[in-house]
């Protein structure tokens, strides 16, 4: 990256932006209140760094020894307002702040009744954000894809009754987005965009969601080490797009622990991948564990361990769900979540600071 000296005129500023284009590179340009941050997207072994360091205005050049430079915690510090972390903002709710965000609703929705029916009741619970799936990754080509599976028509009722619930009880939506092909529709609905754990490695879809320019949740492949997880989402920030918000949802469990819990929820990463990166770390408990008699425990547990946020599948009634009804809860149950890990962020706020 190259440090622009604080008084940098907009014409040197320019004018280094230039000389990195010569060399087949990007530029990721962060204006902070004191001083200019500019990151080089692409193969650096092309770049003279004497030679930028030389240029007019700059203060130094520099390496950042990581693959995910662009949303490393080095480069935010020195980039935008200088701030170790940087929440995302979604409407009115910010991820990432000084309170728990709360994302729930159901895997997939089935109808409009149902989606409203769910929608109502994890607002009463204290949910911030709605989800419902349209797009559902499948395993077997035999299982219910969705309303999403059925053609694009059929996805494009859906994410419309997703706008409307979501605009009904004042929350933002999120969906997931399974393919290229899904970006734009997809977009013109949502307020946040989902990339999946399948496709956490699809570099092709990251770089086409970060060229929308909305909040971005990616959650780690369940095969992934922590390193893999925030190279992949430097794809959606090469788009210049940082409104990222990572999610752990587990990983492939060792030996027979899959007759158990779905996969094992890898707390650590929560707290480590903090310590990489300035973006902010949500949790999902459900995908996690795959049992709803783990969900309050285990919700409780990602929250002392550093999550901003939680992403909890519900329904009225699980046993009616087409996808995952055995780690869905009820809203009832999911409040009494919301009551236990608000109760547990506040014990762990002042230990963090």
């Amino acid at each position: 990256m190259i440090v622009m000296k604080a008084g940098a005129t907009d014409t040197e500023i320019q004018n280094v932006v230039e000389e990195i284009h010569k060399y087949g590179l990007a530029a990721d340009v962060s204006r902070g209140e004191f001083r200019t941050v500019i990151g080089l997207v692409g193969d650096e072994r092309k770049a003279p760094f004497s030679h930028f360091a030389l240029l007019p205005g700059v203060k130094e050049a520099m390496m950042i020894d990581t693959p995910y430079k662009l949303i490393s915690k080095e480069y935010g510090k020195l980039s935008d307002s200088g701030n170790e972390f940087r929440p995302v903002k979604v409407g009115n709710i910010t991820v990432g702040g000084d309170e728990l965000v709360y994302i729930a609703g159901p895997c997939a929705i089935e109808s409009k009744q149902q989606l409203f029916k769910i929608a109502e009741g994890v607002k009463r619970a204290g949910a911030h954000i709605l989800r419902g799936g349209v797009f559902k990754p499948r395993s077997s080509v035999h299982s219910f894809q969705g309303l999403g599976g059925n053609g694009m028509e059929e996805a494009e009722e859906a994410l419309s009754w997703l706008r409307e619930a979501g605009d009904m009880y004042e929350m933002p939506v999120i969906t997931e987005v399974r393919g290229e092909t899904q970006v734009d529709l997809t977009a013109r609905y949502v307020d946040i965009m989902q990339i999946g754990s399948r496709n956490m490695y699809d570099q092709d879809l990251a770089s086409a969601i970060g060229r929308k320019q909305k909040p971005v949740l990616f959650k780690r492949h369940f095969g992934a080490g922590i390193e893999e997880f925030l190279s992949f989402a430097e794809y959606i920030a090469a788009e210049g797009n940082k409104d990222i918000i990572m999610c752990e949802r587990g990983i492939i469990p060792v030996g027979k622990g899959k007759n158990f819990t779905r996969y094992t929820f890898d707390l650590a990463a929560i707290p480590v991948i903090q310590k990489e990166t300035f973006l902010p770390v949500l949790a999902d408990p459900s995908h996690a564990t795959g049992r709803r008699d783990l969900i309050f425990s285990m919700s409780c547990a990602a929250v002392a361990a550093g999550a901003s946020g939680l992403m909890i599948e519900s329904h009225y009634d699980p046993k009616e769900a087409l996808v995952d009804g055995s780690q869905m809860i009820t809203p009832d149950e999911l409040k009494e979540v919301i009551d236990a890990c608000n109760r547990v962020h506040a014990i762990m706020s002042p230990v963090k600071r």
